[in-house]
């Protein structure tokens, strides 16, 4: 294959036409009476059409077909993808899961859509507000076969394997440590389009991290790529936030992630690597999932150490790349994470088990490391 060529600039106005019809695109207008070739003008809408110009997104598409050219959709089989969220009663404990297995291609052909496994997820389809966390487990590429998801923009965040991605705007290989977002329907028959509604990918290590370079902790914010806005502001259905290398200098400061109870949902994953909290047992390709109010934090091997150790400054998950969702719905688990899965980490809470107390009721000022 070509090498792939992208066009960049986060939420520009951008264009592209097969170079097989040159002059694809419409000069002058989107929707002309006969299209150049003979295409069919399509327009997508990502925002109502009220929405203010600065935040109206829309694309339009010079298609063989317009999208309305199909048969009756069918039923198929769910498989284990589920907006089900009271298959099981809540669970307000601390959910960890190890590695998700990959199914062998030697025994089962799995391709992306028979592969997705919901995890866990919460709100409505209906009323368009909500998330669901997916897991997919694939060994083999979709044949003869799209698939669009008309609940919302999908992100998609690989952690083993490239994904040679084909949508309505192009193709987009997705290596792990970046991540991609798709609006799209068949990608087979667009020859044109231009707009700011479109699919994109992001290298996640072009991410320009900041960090407290006095004591304590800036806001967690600062390492927000993504957001899915609520109707309340400052408030997200879903932000998609990441932990990449960097450096750490605050002084007389506790560095791990501090011991934390949240009005928001945090589920967490590792992409390569070993997150700076828990140094074992959160493994690549496994998860965690910390719902409203749950108490979570460092492990007691990491307060120790973190609580002894000399500062001075040093580089913070060189090698790792972790990332969360946190979310102001309270996420469900379903019954394939709960049980399926067979992944969940029974053990758990046992890594919170050796802490233990230094309180010294006598005593203000404990002694600092030398």
């Amino acid at each position: 294959m070509a090498e792939l060529k992208y066009i960049s600039g986060f939420g520009n106005e951008c264009s592209s036409e097969d170079p097989r019809c040159p002059g694809s695109l419409p000069e002058g207008q989107n929707n002309p009476q006969v299209c150049p070739y003979n295409l069919y003008a399509e327009q997508l809408s990502g925002s109502a059409f009220t929405c203010p110009r600065s935040t109206n997104k829309r694309s339009w598409l010079y298609r063989i077909l317009p999208s309305v050219s199909h048969k009756p959709f069918e039923s198929i089989d769910e498989g284990q993808v589920t907006h089900n969220w009271d298959e099981v009663d809540p669970d307000p404990n601390q959910l960890r899961w190890k590695p998700f297995e990959i199914p062998k291609a030697s025994q089962k052909k799995v391709d992306f859509v028979s592969g997705l496994h919901t995890l866990c997820g919460a709100g409505d389809i209906k009323s368009n507000n909500g998330l669901a966390i997916h897991i997919f487990l694939c060994n083999t590429s979709m044949e003869n076969r799209c698939f669009y998801n008309s609940d919302g923009d999908f992100l998609i965040v690989p952690q083993k394997g490239n994904l040679l991605i084909y949508t309505e705007f192009g193709k987009m290989l997705v290596q792990p440590n970046e991540i991609c977002v798709i609006q799209d329907v068949s990608p087979f028959n667009v020859v044109a389009w231009h707009g700011n509604y479109t699919p994109y990918k992001y290298n996640l290590k072009n991410f320009m991290v900041i960090n407290s370079v006095a004591f304590d902790h800036a806001d967690p914010s600062i390492f927000t790529v993504l957001t899915a806005k609520s109707v309340r502001p400052g408030v997200a259905i879903a932000d998609f936030v990441i932990f990449p290398p960097r450096w750490g200098v605050a002084d007389k400061t506790f560095r791990p992630p501090y011991y934390h109870r949240n009005c928001m949902s945090e589920f967490m994953g590792l992409i390569r690597g070993h997150y700076e909290a828990k140094q074992g047992g959160f493994l690549p390709g496994g998860g965690s999932l910390h719902s409203t109010m749950t108490p979570h934090g460092p492990d007691a091997d990491c307060f120790e150490k973190a609580s002894k150790v000399k500062l001075a400054p040093e580089r913070i998950a060189d090698g790792t790349m972790a990332f969360m969702f946190e979310s102001s719905l309270s996420l469900a688990v379903t019954k394939w994470g709960l049980k399926a899965s067979r992944c969940l980490d029974e053990n758990y809470h046992k890594c919170w088990e050796p802490l233990k107390s230094h309180f010294t009721p006598n005593s203000r000022n404990p002694a600092e490391p030398n």
